[in-house]
């Protein structure tokens, strides 16, 4: 009776610190696909960032350069500044999500309205501060679709992860919550109207 406990003992010992060692397994997994998540994320404002530090420049470039709708220039100054109030730790939340994307659309929509307006003034668009501005802004922007593709991807690969079994089980008792991820601009369907 007292070789049968033992075994028994033995075993369910050996079973639990399987199972831990499994389930640190998995821990540490999703913990490394969060910090690429993080990561990623750190890199999408980082365009942000770029972005919104070349916006003061294009503007008192096209400012010096033309006299034209001081609404369109409000605007950019006003969507610039929403997208400088987002701070997160980390990858944000699905709602911090929508609000982040939804300054980043209002200063996208804001850029294409001035460049709108710099078309009407053939003599911004001669000059050279204006054609680098903007050469660098449209860099920018390719950086931008880049890095929230990357993030996109990164947030795929965790949420694959932490929702596959039996690292679904462990996710949620550690705590690992699913990453948003960027949706397409609203309109993004339809091909854009090119008139002249």
């Amino acid at each position: 009776m007292n070789k049968t406990l033992l075994a028994f003992g033995a075993i369910a010992i050996g079973l639990l610190v399987l199972t831990a060692l499994f389930g640190a397994g998995i821990h540490n997994n999703l913990v490394g696909l969060e910090e690429g998540v993080d990561s990623a994320w750190s890199q999408v404002e980082n365009v942000y960032q770029r972005r919104a530090d070349l916006i003061p420049n294009l503007v008192a470039t096209v400012k010096g350069a033309a006299d034209f709708e001081r609404e369109t220039l409000e605007a950019v100054v006003e969507a610039r500044a929403k997208v400088g109030q987002a701070n997160f730790e980390g990858a944000p939340s699905p709602e911090q999500m929508a609000t982040f994307q939804q300054n980043q659309e209002a200063l996208s929509s804001a850029l294409s309205r001035l460049l709108v307006v710099v078309e009407r003034y053939p003599d911004l668009k001669a000059t050279q501060n204006f054609r680098d501005f903007q050469g660098q802004l449209e860099g920018t922007e390719n950086r931008v679709a880049v890095e929230r593709k990357r993030y996109n991807e990164a947030a795929q690969g965790y949420n694959t992860a932490r929702r596959r079994f039996p690292a679904s089980v462990f996710a949620g008792l550690f705590g690992f919550e699913q990453k948003a991820y960027f949706d397409a601009q609203p309109g993004a369907d339809e091909a854009p109207k090119v008139e002249f």
